[in-house]
C-alpha cells in the first residue's frame, strides 16, 4: 500500500501568526489527496482557493503537504 500526501489547507484567522497556525489553532481544515509532493505543492493554492475565505478579511489560509500513513 502507497502512502499518500495530503494538501492541507489550514484556515486561520488574522490575530494568529502564520508559525503557530495548525491544525489546532485553524478555524477550518480543508484536506486533498495528492500521490506525490510535487503535486502537493501544485494542487496547495488550488484548495486553498477553493475553501471559500478569499473575500474574508479576518482570516488568512496557511497550506502544507503532510504525509497520510
Amino acid at each position: 500500500m502507497m502512502n499518500t500526501i495530503l494538501v492541507v489547507a489550514l484556515v486561520c484567522a488574522n490575530t494568529v501568526a502564520a508559525p503557530d497556525c495548525t491544525r489546532e489553532t485553524a478555524l477550518d481544515i480543508v484536506t486533498a489527496q495528492a500521490h506525490s509532493l510535487q503535486e502537493c505543492l501544485i494542487q496547495g493554492p488550488t484548495v486553498a482557493a477553493g475553501s471559500g475565505r478569499a473575500a474574508d478579511t479576518n482570516t488568512y489560509v496557511k497550506t502544507r503537504c503532510e504525509q497520510r500513513h
